[in-house]
């Protein structure tokens, strides 16, 4: 299975077995980093959290609006 990175753009090949092949193929919202950017990202991001000013913001249920009837 042919797969592009979502950052980079780089072509990589995955086995059509493998747990991130399946992964991609029944939830295609998802999407697949090489392993030099996912390196990248988690380096970074372990950097952020190391700061102590990482927080982590709870998902805002705010965007879901009710429609209702008039």
């Amino acid at each position: 299975m042919q797969v592009k990175c979502a950052l980079c753009e780089k072509i990589c090949q995955l086995d059509d077995q493998s747990a991130i092949a399946k992964r991609l193929k029944n939830r295609p919202i998802h999407t697949y980093l090489c392993d030099s950017c996912h390196k990248r990202i988690s380096e970074r991001t372990r950097a952020r959290w190391a700061t102590g000013k990482f927080t982590l913001h709870p998902p805002s249920h705010s965007s879901k609006k009710k429609v209702g009837r008039s």
